[in-house]
């Protein structure tokens, strides 16, 4: 015979109420630990990103202060006011050449375009076909007004 009394479950994988309770405080914690823990990771890594900006900062501190030496020295000076300025010493013959620029402007020019001729005479076809465009200050469908015929006779000026 049975005795009347609690009953206890024995092979079940019920939840009691205190795993409830337990479950239930723990999803609470890791949900009010989120923000604080994501606003530390992105903390972490400005600061980061700020010691990377010191450290260029310091670079380039370094950089200026060895140019600054460099302009102390006399002899730097006199040379780059020669080749800034065409300064010259006395006895001594300035030379500069006209219309040739520096090596840079002159690469610059070589590979300014450096496609083929017939491509380039197509693509100013294809161009030309399209029409003007929208800066051109001409409207679509009307030519260039034709110069007069008495071009250099002055206008009626009446009776």
């Amino acid at each position: 015979m049975s005795t009347p009394g609690p009953r206890r479950r024995t092979g079940g994988a019920s939840l009691t109420g205190r795993a409830l309770i337990l479950v239930l405080v723990a999803v609470t914690l890791f949900v009010a630990m989120a923000g604080p823990v994501r606003s530390w990771f992105s903390q972490r890594a400005e600061i980061a990103q700020l010691r990377a900006d010191v450290e260029a900062t310091r670079e380039r501190v370094t950089a200026l202060q060895i140019e600054q030496e460099r302009w102390d020295d006399p002899a730097f000076i006199a040379a780059e006011a020669r080749k800034r300025l065409h300064f010259v010493l006395p006895g001594e013959v300035g030379y500069v050449t006209l219309g040739v620029g520096s090596e840079q402007e002159q690469q610059e020019v070589v590979q300014e375009d450096v496609r083929p001729w017939f491509e380039v005479l197509w693509s100013t076809t294809r161009d030309a076909d399209a029409g003007p465009r929208e800066g051109d200050g001409r409207k679509a469908g009307k030519q260039p007004a034709e110069p007069a015929d008495d071009a250099g006779a002055a206008p009626d000026s009446g009776p």
